[in-house]
């Protein structure tokens, strides 16, 4: 090929990371582990789509947010329209209930969803453009209950991978009765602090988010301000304090932030975030919260629901940072196959496809490698026994199989071999 013909050599876009084996292991373990506690509370799968309308997240997520401002993909497809690639899974989860009547039936509606969201942030480790997040959205009732199992569910979902070295943080942003007259306290405090006019703008249309903030400058000026937390009415205060009191009945540590405020517009009562202070700057690794009033604003019911993002990119930084390696990460079979000659690898081929029917994760070794390098394949493939497979076991109809744990070996009738492996790997 000439110098004119040579291209250069192509990589993944800024801030998308690839998850390539042996990681990507890790990577699906935290998500199918996730995805599992989720399912032991009765949530069920519901597939997204990647993008949707513009005005949904608009409408949903709240255009004061820096997420619908600044960190959108949108773009015209070819029929015109403005459509956007999803930077969060909640405004989709109720569009679909909505659209397809789900809060018609038994409530609360609960599902449970995973895969990639985008949002243009400037990339850093732990930060991405594109996230992948496992979510879950409970719909339909408001019950400090729900608010408490969704929570505990989330903190099963990291202890279950291991992971101890994060806390919860837990506060309450009120409601659509309580929250006014705080709001209206809120800006006749901001709008005496030295605002630049991006900021007032924020303070106008959700002063909420000016608390949210991260610059020193504006930190020192909002030591201050007033707090949600000191302006709940009776009856959030009551929901408050019995989601606490359930998440202690099921030893569920929390620390209670009164300073919190999540990044999207639609939360109110509960609202909680995991940090993980092992991560640096991007410590939160999932969080969540309630959200009355979204399916209304969106079309549907005057339903109240609550849900949470966890962040698999996060998990994964914090399983480093803890140093926790995942069982079985470093197995991607559980059977090796090795064929000594053309007779064998035709019939050792037969073989690992019968293995795999069974249940047994099977691979083999391709090409012209005599024993030895073989072996090291199947160590590098984790598996727990090789087979080997020569003129001499085809003609006596056996197989030999090596457990390379015990480092011992075995004849094994070739009829006998299915049922032989099923109950060694399930002793």
């Amino acid at each position: 090929m000439s110098k004119e013909q040579r291209f250069e050599a192509l990589a993944a876009p800024k801030g998308v990371p690839d998850y390539y084996p042996p990681e990507s292991v890790i990577f699906y373990k935290v998500r199918q582990t996730m995805v599992e506690q989720a399912h032991l509370s009765g949530f069920q799968h519901i597939e997204l789509p990647v993008f949707e309308d513009t005005a949904l997240f608009a409408r949903g997520v709240g255009e004061s947010t820096d997420v619908v401002s600044k960190e959108m993909y949108t773009f015209a497809d070819r029929g015109d329209r403005s459509v956007t690639l999803r930077p969060e899974g909640t405004a989709g989860v109720m569009r679909s209930v909505i659209q397809h009547n789900l809060d018609r039936g038994q409530l609360p509606v609960k599902l449970n969803y995973f895969g990639p969201f985008f949002r243009y942030e400037r990339p850093q480790a732990g930060r991405y453009r594109q996230l992948q997040q496992v979510g879950v959205e409970a719909i339909g009732i408001d019950d400090p209950a729900l608010d408490a199992e969704v929570i505990a569910m989330a903190d099963r979902s990291y202890r279950a991978l291991g992971l101890s070295g994060f806390r919860l943080e837990l506060t309450s942003l009120g409601d659509r009765n309580c929250r006014p007259a705080y709001r209206e306290k809120l800006q006749k405090f901001l709008f005496k602090l030295d605002l630049d006019e991006e900021t007032r703008r924020r303070a106008e249309i959700n002063p909420l988010r000016v608390l949210d903030d991260k610059r020193p400058e504006m930190q020192e000026q909002l030591v201050d301000a007033p707090l949600m937390l000191d302006y709940l009415d009776a009856a959030c205060r009551e929901h408050f304090e019995t989601v606490t009191g359930m998440l202690e009945d099921m030893g569920v540590a929390y620390e209670i932030n009164p300073r919190m405020v999540r990044g999207l517009d639609y939360y109110t009562k509960t609202c909680f975030e995991f940090v993980h202070d092992g991560l640096g700057a991007q410590s939160g690794i999932g969080g969540g919260g309630r959200y009355d009033g979204l399916m209304a604003q969106l079309g549907g019911q005057d339903l109240s629901g609550i849900g949470y993002g966890l962040g698999v990119d996060r998990a994964v930084l914090a399983l480093e940072a803890e140093g926790i390696t995942l069982e079985g990460s470093n197995s991607r079979v559980d059977v090796y196959g090795i064929a000594l000659g053309a007779a064998a690898k035709r019939r050792m081929t037969g073989i690992i496809n019968e293995l795999r029917k069974a249940g047994i994760a099977a691979d083999m070794s391709f090409g012209d490698r005599g024993l030895k390098g073989a072996m090291k394949g199947a160590d590098r493939a984790g598996a727990r026994f090789a087979l080997v497979l020569g003129d001499q076991e085809l003609e006596d109809g056996t197989i030999a199989v090596k457990d390379l744990a015990a480092h011992e070996q075995r004849d094994v009738e070739l009829s006998q071999l299915t049922v032989t492996l099923k109950r060694d790997l399930e002793g």
